[in-house]
Formats: structure tokens, C-alpha cells, sequence
């Protein structure tokens, strides 16, 4: 399904349709729930393949998806409204909102009273880039998962180095946000804060019951040995259930609703007459701050396939596309300033501020992390290059 009156060259669009088409029949992924807009009209709107390959299932139109670190968006966005009201600032330490993050044993835990939002948006912590702090079934308690996070030691100067983090960094936002607006959940608060008013009905940390039947199950293309194995990946269809509570990967939502956030972030925070979040926080949000700091998790893929190492390009919780021919999710032919999430193996938005182009894409069968940059640069590109 299309429009001409996104300003999106056809051809183009036609053969990002028919890349993803051949993608999924050489068996790279299994399924892709697609939406492209200019200026919030939207251009391509598409539903290819499976959702789940082993039994035959059909992917559907309105299919909700486990978006993985795509989550990280939505936790993001609370932290950007705390800072917007005064409740947080960006040199607000953890341990001034949660005190026992500290640890028991000052000599072992003597660089954690310096780490503050600004580390942990960036992703300049120090802290350990696991991304299970406590074992699998037991993920889905947030103030278990915040106990664990307590007494983990430190392993880098805070603000020293750029360590993509998987859980630890988004754990702590969360509960701090939390514990800021003094709300008895994040998931409440989030819900009241974020879902409501955008419209985002579709959207919940952890699937309604009712839902099960739209739920996509997660299925890793993966080979063991790698930085993630299939089982961190497929634990995840019971681990996000209805009452886990997980900031850093714990939400499911639909193409629809992902491209209703980002339509949001798009005109600066604005969404039907509200101000959902401060343009002066996003403008600071999606300009870098990392410099040109590497992100180490990245830097590590890069030499394995003999790339040349990216830098981090981060904002605050923003992804960015940054400048230079390196491989990255957005592609080399997006703006600079283009910022947007993603989510590992499998899902991706962003939105370029200098075309208007709004690019959202969640697929089914996750891949390997290396491959997936390969695959969304791909894609990316063809989207970039729709605008003519």
C-alpha cells in the first residue's frame, strides 16, 4: 500500500519492496511489518511474510512484536519528560535517587557515586555490558533486577568510555523515573505518561493475555558462540510476559504505534496540540554528544568482519547517523543528524530531519547483530534514496 502524496519516488519504493521480498526468500529473516512517510504522510505501509516460519503463520497488519532494545526509546522518552519538568538533570547521580545503588562495601564501589544520567543515557556508565543481571526468570522484576544492579561493581571511569549497554543503564532510568514521579510502577507510569496520550493502545510493557494470538514469537537466526546465543534471544518469549517489567527490552507494540512515537519525536514533541516532550530536551537529544568516542560493543563487530570501527554517535538515548563511510544501521546517505533506536537482530526506526523521511521496519527471525547492521544499511539506503 502506498500514497503518492508522500513525495517518495515510486521506483524506489517498489524495489525496497522487492528487496525485502528477496531477503525473505533466501531465508536471511522471515517476515517485515514496513512504514515509510515524508512529513508524516505516509508512502509505503507493508506487510511481508512470516511471523512465525515453523508453523506456517501469516504476518499481519496489526501483528504485535517483542521490539527487543527498541524498548530503550520508550524509557528514554520518560527520562527526556523528567528532565523537561525539573525532576532529573543530566548530572543527577543514581545513587541520588537510588541511594543502595552505592553498595555496602565502599572500597569495591568507590566510582559508582559518580555515575549520572548523562553516563547512563550516553552510555558512558563504566558499568558491566551484561545483559542479564540476574538469571533469565527472574528478569522481569524490576526491583529484583535493581537489587542485583546494586551490588555490581563498576569496571570503567564513568564519562571514559563509550560500552553499549544491553540492560544495567535503562534498569536504573527506569527506576529512577519511577521513583521521581513516585509512581508504584514503571509500567503505569510510562502508560500514563506516554502510551495514552500518543494513542498508542497496541503498545505495553509485557503483552496483555489477550494478545497472545497477535504476539510474534521470537525466533533467532543465530549461531551459538556468538555475543548474544539463540537461547538469550527465544528465553525472551516467556521472560516478557504480562507482568514483566523490564525497561531496557521488555515492550511489545505494532509498526503502527512505533510510527506514531516517532511522528512525535519528528515534530519536535508535539502530538496533537500536546507537548509531550520539551523540543529544547530533543533538540539536546538528537545532537551528538559522544564525540568521536567508539562504541566499543560495535567496534568489536567491525574488526571481526574487518570493517572499519565506527564511532559511537550518540545523543542522549539517540542513536545518530553521524558522518563518514563506516557501516552503520542508518546508512552513510541519511543526514547527519538522523536519530531513531533499534532493537538487536530485528527491529529499527529513524527519522531524518533534513528530508522529512520517517522510517519504521520490524521483522521476524533474528538475526545475527553483524548481519542485521549489513541488512538495515541496505534498506536504509533504499529508503534514504526514495526522496528524490
Amino acid at each position: 500500500m502506498s500514497s503518492t502524496d508522500a513525495r517518495l519516488n515510486a521506483d524506489m519504493l517498489g524495489i525496497l519492496k522487492n528487496t525485502i521480498e528477496a531477503d525473505i526468500e533466501s531465508g536471511m529473516y522471515h517476515g517485515a511489518r514496513v512504514i515509510v512517510a515524508r512529513d508524516g504522510v505516509i508512502g509505503f505501509d507493508e506487510t511481508l511474510g512470516m511471523a512465525e516460519q515453523a508453523t506456517g503463520r501469516v504476518l499481519k497488519h496489526d501483528d504485535i512484536f517483542r521490539v527487543l532494545s527498541l524498548t530503550k526509546a520508550f524509557t528514554n522518552a520518560l527520562v527526556y519528560q523528567a528532565l523537561g519538568e525539573g525532576k532529573l538533570a543530566l548530572h543527577t547521580r543514581v545513587v541520588d535517587i537510588i541511594p543502595e545503588f552505592f553498595g555496602t562495601d565502599r572500597f569495591r564501589a568507590n566510582r559508582k557515586d559518580r555515575i549520572n544520567l548523562s553516563h547512563l543515557l550516553t552510555h558512558r556508565s563504566g558499568m558491566p555490558s551484561t545483559p542479564e543481571p540476574l538469571p533469565n526468570a527472574q528478569l522481569g522484576n524490576l526491583a529484583d533486577v535493581i537489587a542485583a544492579i546494586c551490588s555490581i561493581d563498576v569496571v570503567a571511569e564513568p564519562g571514559s568510555v563509550l560500552n553499549y549497554s544491553p540492560a544495567i543503564n535503562h534498569a536504573l532510568m527506569g527506576e529512577m523515573v519511577r521513583r521521581v514521579y513516585g509512581a508504584e510502577s514503571f509500567r503505569d507510569l510510562v502508560e500514563e505518561h506516554l502510551f495514552t496520550p500518543l494513542g498508542m493502545s497496541d503498545t505495553r510493557f509485557g503483552p496483555k493475555k489477550e494478545w497472545a494470538d497477535r504476539v510474534v514469537p521470537l525466533k533467532a537466526l543465530i549461531p551459538d558462540g556468538g555475543w548474544l546465543s539463540p537461547k538469550d534471544i527465544e528465553d525472551l518469549n516467556d521472560v516478557v510476559d504480562e507482568n514483566a517489567e523490564m525497561p531496557w527490552v521488555g515492550s511489545v507494540t505494532t509498526a503502527a504505534d512505533v510510527f506514531a512515537f516517532a511522528e512525535m519525536i519528528r515534530n519536535t514533541g508535539l502530538h496533537d496540540g500536546q507537548q509531550i516532550i520539551a523540543s529544547a530536551i530533543l533538540d539536546v537529544a538528537t545532537t551528538l554528544q559522544t564525540g568521536d568516542m567508539p562504541n566499543d560493543l560495535y567496534a568489536m563487530m567491525a574488526r571481526a568482519r574487518g570493517w572499519e570501527e565506527p564511532p559511537g554517535n550518540f545523543g542522549l538515548g539517540f542513536s545518530l547517523s553521524g558522518t563518514g563511510t563506516h557501516a552503520s544501521f542508518f546508512g552513510p546517505f541519511t543526514s547527519p543528524r538522523t536519530h531513531g533506536n533499534y532493537g538487536a537482530g530485528s527491529t529499527l526506526f529513524w527519522i531524518d530531519p533534513v528530508s522529512g523521511i520517517t522510517f519504521v521496519c520490524l521483522t521476524t527471525g533474528v538475526m545475527e547483530e553483524s548481519e542485521n547492521v549489513v541488512r538495515f544499511q541496505k534498506l536504509s539506503t533504499i529508503v534514504a534514496a526514495s526522496a528524490g
